[in-house]
């Protein structure tokens, strides 16, 4: 291996979280004629693993060196600490099939959570035929998303993690209380305050993308996967 590329490598091992094994790109093929991931295994055996869908248009720019053009979404920047409590992870660039990524994540874990930050809920819907065994929705288009998820009672356990000063307009709070109402005993709603937001606030940096908080997410994340049996 030349010493360029053979110095990248070892980097990326030593920057890889403690618990974690290096990144792997996998492509999962997709609605556009291919989509990649990366995908972030524990050391050990997993116990659950989540796929992450982004929001926004959800390409992200994965390079098939593991390069990633658009990383301030904190789906995106944590996606490698799930591997922490011993949950692997599967974040999906836009073209990506998130059937397939369920498929590939039975392979690795027992059970498979689709974890879906604002817009990227209304894919939750096409996931429902893969059977997940759990669904979170993390400033999520709700009301969008409802139609298409059918009746309340045959859905898998959910999770909502909503951010109390989310001030955008297609996620606001009282959204995710009406929803956790047409739910009933099928979700849990929890709540995050804190941190900071600037600009647009739909965006990453504005409470809707849990600035400062993302390790309150991640840890909700990784509670709600472990309580799933």
């Amino acid at each position: 291996m030349p010493a360029f590329p053979k110095m990248l490598a070892v980097l990326a091992l030593l920057l890889a979280p403690v618990g974690a094994r290096a990144e792997e790109v996998v492509d999962l093929g997709g609605f556009f004629g291919g989509g990649k991931a990366l995908l972030n295994k524990p050391a050990g055996k997993a116990r659950a693993g989540v796929i992450l869908l982004t929001g926004g248009d959800g390409n992200i720019g994965i390079g098939a060196d593991g390069t990633v053009q658009r990383s301030g979404n904190w789906i995106v920047r944590t996606r490698g600490d799930y591997a922490r409590s011993g949950i692997a992870s599967l974040v999906l660039d836009g073209g990506a099939d998130p059937n397939k990524a369920i498929a590939m994540m039975r392979e690795i874990a027992p059970r498979v959570i689709v974890v879906a930050m604002s817009r990227g809920a209304l894919k939750v819907a096409s996931t429902l035929p893969s059977r997940p065994d759990g669904i979170v929705f993390a400033s999520a288009m709700l009301e969008e998303a409802r139609p298409a998820l059918g009746d309340a009672a045959a859905l898998p356990p959910m999770l909502i993690i909503q951010h109390r000063k989310d001030s955008c307009r297609v996620s606001l709070p009282e959204g995710a209380e009406a929803f956790k109402a047409w739910a009933g005993p099928r979700a849990r709603l929890v709540w995050v305050d804190g941190g900071s937001s600037t600009g647009n606030p739909c965006q990453a940096r504005a409470y809707h993308g849990f600035v400062g908080r993302e390790g309150a997410v991640v840890s909700a994340i990784t509670g709600f996967a472990g309580s799933l049996r």
